[in-house]
């Protein structure tokens, strides 16, 4: 049976942690044959008075008369079945053409993984490259200002999530436990044990690279193909049904089910959708910029005198603000004991992002501030469904030019920010964004409506964590890509709604937004394909 919502102090033993399951059960010692922890994680409301909140699958000798005698405790109840079960295996030989999955972030490599265990074989394709070498091209950029465009924070194996935070949580509703198949996949793959159960559990880049290869390999052993440097430059499309892939070498390939999981920067290939008919519209996203904190300032603010205790590690913080103008400016992507990273895509362009190791131990926290931003702000919408992508571009190229346009950052002080002057020097918290950031007006850099916004919320923020707007915390810009500006429109049956077999999925189409909700949408537009590839030929 599970027993949820279950606080102890965080100095606990596991004889305490026993005997207050067996008090909150109302039962005797000896009934309690064992538990397992289900989920963990702290509630720091109260920073005078921390507690860890345990949910917990306990074994009673007589779990029946504690059920019925509880059954009005809304904490107390059957452990459900978090069990994955396949929706489908492909027969022998298995149906032809095989089923394409475009792109290996979260979502297509979940996609690919699943068709791959049901027998589907299906083939990958990548614009980037292989996780180790993508990895030194990133390197490249941070260290020596040099882009690669197809292989850089946003492409390549792993997708953007790899240099992230490497959070998986997600507030996405999953009545059929998908997301449970995804930490257990990441286990197997040599995730630490600890995110079965952790509330807000993590990885971090490093650990993520060996995982992203050891799921590779499982896809190969199970007859995939995953194919690097393969960028789709155009789409085959006949009666409205998916027929063909051309690559940008020219090769043809044979498709009548495709997987679009692109990420939200593949801006050439959402271009080349939209002139070949896919419907495709606008959606909001927000715009911002990074700050950075001392990290001992948030974990004070947040922990008090348990600041620095080891099962509560680095804080945290999610903060949200309603402004004047009508506007809402939020905290987005928040890495604790982090860096601030160069995540452009495009030559001539800064973009910004937030990554931590697993250690979470660097000097600073970062987080973006970010504001939302709808299709009515984008310039040319009225013709072009496209036009946040514009919207975008411009506002990085700026960055750029601020920065000194050698792929440096703009970089200024709150106190400066506030103050609607260029900062001239930085203060106390060292900058962690590589290549590095020159002093400059972020105002400029922004819409106006955008910095009256964060200007409001620096102060809110500011009134709710102290010290949160001290003048020396460090704003790095700008940050444009939190979601991505179009959605590729997709029916209940994950098919796009004008072009049977093709099968928009992930956070490039619009549909998730983070590592998880990324790989459960992966997960579920597998599924749709292996009942399609079942059903028959496309006609």
């Amino acid at each position: 049976m599970r027993l949820t919502e279950l606080r102890l102090p965080l100095d606990h033993s596991d004889a305490d942690l026993r005997a207050a399951i067996v008090k909150r059960l109302g039962i005797a010692t000896d009934e309690l044959l064992g538990y397992s922890v289900f989920r963990r994680g702290h509630d720091a409301r109260k920073r005078s008075a921390v507690f860890l909140a345990y949910t917990l699958d306990v074994t009673l000798r007589d779990e029946p008369a504690v059920l019925a005698r509880l059954a009005d405790d809304d904490h107390v109840g059957p452990t459900p079945d978090t069990a994955y079960r396949f929706i489908a295996r492909a027969p022998s030989p298995p149906p032809t053409p095989r089923p394409v999955v475009i792109g290996t972030g979260p979502c297509g490599l979940f996609a690919g993984l699943l068709l791959a265990q049901m027998g589907f074989r299906p083939l990958i394709l990548e614009r980037g490259k292989a996780v180790r070498e993508r990895t030194q091209d990133t390197w490249a950029l941070w260290r020596k200002g040099q882009l690669n465009p197809d292989s850089n924070v946003q492409f390549g194996e792993g997708g953007a999530g790899t240099f992230s935070d490497g959070k998986l949580y997600s507030q996405i509703k999953d009545p059929g436990w998908r997301g449970r198949k995804v930490l257990t996949e990441f286990v197997k793959a040599g995730a630490p044990a600890e995110i079965l159960f952790l509330s807000k559990p993590h990885i971090g880049t490093f650990k993520l690279v060996t995982m992203v290869e050891t799921m590779r390999a499982e896809i190969k052993a199970l007859g995939g193909e995953i194919r690097f440097g393969a960028r789709v430059e155009d789409i085959e499309i006949a009666a409205g049904q998916v027929r063909g892939l051309r690559l940008a070498d020219g090769e043809q390939i044979a498709a009548s089910h495709v997987v679009l999981a692109i990420g939200h920067s593949a801006r050439d290939t959402f271009r080349m959708l939209y002139s070949r008919g896919v419907q495709v519209e606008a959606k909001p996203f927000s715009i911002g910029l990074r700050i950075e904190h001392p990290q001992a300032l948030i974990d004070r603010a947040r922990f008090g005198k348990f600041a620095g205790h080891p099962l509560l590690g680095a804080a945290d913080y999610k903060l949200v603000h309603h402004c004047a103008n009508g506007r809402s400016a939020y905290s987005f992507c928040m890495c604790p004991g982090g860096t601030v990273v160069a995540a452009t895509s495009e030559p001539g362009r800064v973009v910004t992002n937030g990554m931590s190791q697993y250690s979470r131990n660097e000097r600073n926290a970062n987080a973006a501030i970010v504001v939302g931003v709808t299709p009515a702000d984008y310039p040319g919408i009225e013709s072009d469904p496209l036009a946040g992508i514009e919207f975008q571009r411009h506002w990085e190229s700026l960055a750029f030019t601020a920065g000194g346009g050698d792929y440096a950052a703009p970089a200024q002080r709150v106190g400066d920010f506030l103050a609607g002057r260029a900062s001239t020097h930085l203060g106390s918290v060292v900058p962690s964004y590589t290549p590095g950031v020159r002093p400059a007006d972020l105002g400029a850099c922004l819409p106006d409506y955008v910095v009256a916004a964060l200007c409001e919320s620096l102060k809110a923020f500011g009134r709710q964590i102290h010290g949160f707007d001290m003048d020396d915390a460090l704003l790095t810009g700008v940050e444009t890509r939190s979601s991505s500006p179009i959605r590729v429109t997709r029916g209940n049956d994950f098919q796009s709604l004008n072009t049977r077999g093709l099968y928009p999925a992930g956070e490039g189409a619009g549909y998730a937004g983070g590592i998880l909700s990324a790989a459960v949408d992966g997960i579920k537009v597998a599924e749709a394909v292996a009942l399609s590839l079942l059903a028959g030929p496309a006609s």
